[in-house]
C-alpha cells in the first residue's frame, strides 16, 4: 500500500483527526448554547451526529498517536477497511443531518416566500 499524506499512523493523519474532533466539538458547543435549539428534532439529530463524529475522530486520533509512538504501520487491510467504512458512515450521517438542518432552517425562515413562489408558478402555467 502506498504511503501518502493523511494515511492512518502519520503525523498529518493525526492532525486531520484532531481537527475533525475540534471542529465537531465546536459545532456541538455552538449549537447547544442556542436558546431554542432543542425545539426541532432535526437540530437534535445534528447534535447526535456530531457527537458520533467527536467519538469517532477521538478514537482514531488515539490510534494514530499510538501508531506514531510505537512506530507501527496501520496499513492492515482490516484496519483500512474499518477506517473507510467508519468514515463513510460518519460522512453519510453528517451530510444527512446537515441537509435536514438546512431544510428546517430554510423552510421556517421563508415559508411566505415559498408559498408566494408556488402561487406564482401555478398562475403562470395556467
Amino acid at each position: 500500500m502506498k504511503d501518502f499524506p493523511g494515511t492512518p499512523g502519520t503525523v498529518l493523519g493525526l492532525a486531520l483527526r484532531i481537527s475533525q474532533f475540534v471542529f465537531a466539538a465546536g459545532s456541538i458547543a455552538s449549537m447547544a448554547t442556542t436558546p431554542s435549539f432543542f425545539n426541532f428534532t432535526a437540530f437534535c439529530y445534528l447534535i447526535a451526529s456530531m457527537g458520533l463524529q467527536v467519538i469517532w475522530s477521538f478514537v482514531l486520533a488515539l490510534l494514530d498517536a499510538y501508531a506514531l509512538v510505537k512506530k507501527k504501520v496501520l496499513h492492515n487491510a482490516v484496519l483500512v477497511s474499518l477506517f473507510v467504512v467508519g468514515d463513510w458512515v460518519s460522512l453519510c450521517l453528517n451530510l444527512y443531518s446537515l441537509v435536514i438542518h438546512w431544510f428546517v432552517t430554510y423552510s421556517t425562515s421563508s415559508d411566505v416566500t415559498i408559498f408566494q413562489l408556488q402561487v406564482f408558478l401555478t398562475t403562470v402555467h395556467r
